[in-house]
């Protein structure tokens, strides 16, 4: 078998699988393989919190490489999913997934050592190459230990804890950042990765691979084409989305992609068949999890913001509340199978994306003044949204590739998370700044003119400049907030379009009421 998806040796004979672990086997590979997951997703979030002190701290780095110590883990963990998830059909899922939590743990606490903001970055970026050969790997070990009447359940459990990682990163982040510098963050991050490397080492079975070369052409020019479209949706926000270096990016990442498609055209073994495209329920898989990431990372996006400066919280407790969301969404996902067996895959799928399409209309109507239990009935119909859509669609894409191309189909699924994600923090962002800039009203903006360049898009910075401004004027902090809550409606509702367009999509798209699962191999 190919490295890639190749139809056209469909009719290759499989190797014969390894017997399937014990029930008890099975529950540890399930509890390490998700925790593995939430770890990957919780890194990446919770360093959005230090941003303040790492500007501050004695490495002096300037306002880009602030933003590039917090993207170089999300752009090397993006660029090799897929690749990732090729090395360990070849090489084994369990030989990268031990790989990847060593790397990890070396790039982590090589960030929290690091003397200068270089070395930072390569730590930094190290992790997101750590991370990148864990999650799809993870994905593959678990859908290999259980059976294929299982794989749905195991599938809806990580699916879960990759879901909420990212705001348990927040909450568990906020906590350490009370008592400890930032260098915490990373240092917490090593001792995790031991302990999921040894669980992993004594937990999961080795599974079949396959002999074929890896098409390392191929993945060099995907990684130079993700770098580009990652470049261009980092840094649009920043420097705009019509300047000439986004736009460049845009156009290279689009011209290195078609070089991939016709590279892979010709190849024997290809890293990734374009062919595969074919399959609209892997489309509606993929473009589901894409539209569901932009909705829950614009709600991490704007959590903090809005609880923080709206309504005066804590950092701490502004982590604990987005509590609900994540538990919505855990018991959500481990519905969804059970619901889509009962009422068909098609049929729970839309009524998830409906639900989480609602989710984000509740909380544009959130103002100052709403009460935080509104707000917390507005995320947790977000969570239940996106628990019971994300697993029927993850299992979209694993089975519409053969076992054999699990890790890939992984890498897949890993890499339309980050893409997603990516999307929502950058649509999101871009769309409430400007809108809270054109809504300030005219007495703030005289107050804040030619104070701070950030002060007509950050909540933050305007209020910062109103209480030093002398003796603060409630009705001032009052007018700002309303402006920002005013923009979260536009942004969020803009959004909620995007999300309700391409849903039909997604479910026209999706397969039968119950997605079939390919045998293992």
């Amino acid at each position: 078998m190919s490295a890639g998806i190749n139809v056209a040796e469909a009719e290759e004979k499989p190797q014969s699988p390894p017997s399937k672990p014990s029930a008890a086997r099975q529950r540890a590979v399930l509890a390490t393989m998700s925790g593995c997951a939430a770890l990957v997703f919780g890194l990446g979030a919770s360093i959005n919190l230090a941003v303040g002190r790492i500007s501050t701290s004695v490495l002096h780095p300037s306002a880009t490489e602030v933003l590039w110590i917090i993207d170089s883990y999300l752009v090397a963990f993006g660029c090799l999913l897929i690749p990732s998830g090729a090395l360990g059909d070849r090489y084994g899922r369990k030989a990268m997934m031990l790989l990847g939590l060593a790397v990890l743990a070396v790039g982590s606490a090589l960030s929290a050592v690091a003397p200068s903001v270089l070395i930072l970055l390569l730590g930094r970026a190290a992790a997101g190459a750590g991370a990148a050969l864990i999650l799809p790997n993870s994905l593959a070990l678990l859908v290999g230990s259980f059976p294929v009447s299982r794989h749905g359940y195991a599938i809806a459990v990580w699916t879960a804890m990759a879901g909420i990682g990212g705001a348990v990163g927040n909450l568990l982040g906020g906590l350490i950042l009370q008592f400890f510098d930032w260098q915490a963050l990373f240092t917490i991050a090593v001792p995790l990765a031991v302990i999921g490397l040894m669980l992993t080492a004594w937990a999961t079975p080795k599974l079949s691979t396959h002999d074929n070369p890896l098409n390392i052409g191929g993945a060099f020019i995907l990684v130079v084409g993700i770098f580009a479209l990652l470049f261009g949706i980092i840094e649009g926000p920043e420097l705009g989305w019509t300047s000439s270096t986004v736009l460049g990016a845009f156009v290279t990442a689009a011209l290195v992609f078609l070089a991939f498609v016709l590279h892979q055209l010709r190849q024997k073994y290809p890293l990734l068949d374009p062919r595969i495209f074919r399959s609209r329920t892997l489309c509606a898989g993929a473009l589901g999890i894409v539209l569901s990431f932009i909705a829950m990372y614009s709600l991490f996006y704007l959590n903090g913001q809005y609880l923080m400066n709206a309504h005066g919280y804590s950092p701490v407790l502004a982590g604990f509340s987005i509590l609900p969301m994540p538990l919505a969404l855990f018991y959500a996902s481990r519905q969804s199978v059970r619901l889509g067996e009962r009422y068909g895959s098609r049929r729970t799928l839309g009524w998830g994306m409906a639900i989480l399409g609602t989710g984000l209309a509740l909380l544009s109507f959130c103002t100052p003044d709403t009460a935080y239990l509104y707000y917390a009935l507005a995320i947790v119909v977000i969570g239940i949204g996106s628990g019971l859509s994300n697993p029927l669609l993850s299992t979209a894409i694993i089975s519409s590739l053969p076992s054999h191309q699990t890790g890939v189909g992984s890498g897949i699924n890993s890499f339309t998370r980050e893409i997603g994600g990516a999307l929502g923090v950058a649509l999101f962002g871009t769309i409430l700044n400007g809108a809270y800039a054109a809504r300030l009203p005219q007495e703030v903006i005289e107050l804040t003119t030619g104070q701070n360049a950030a002060a007509h898009k950050s909540l933050e910075a305007t209020l910062a400049i109103i209480k030093h401004a002398g003796s603060v004027n409630p009705a001032l902090v009052h007018a700002a907030q309303v402006a920002f809550t005013d923009a979260m409606a536009v942004a969020l509702r803009v959004v909620l379009a995007i999300t309700a367009l391409a849903t039909v999509l997604v479910v026209s798209w999706y397969g039968s009421k119950s997605t079939p699962q390919p045998e293992n191999k």
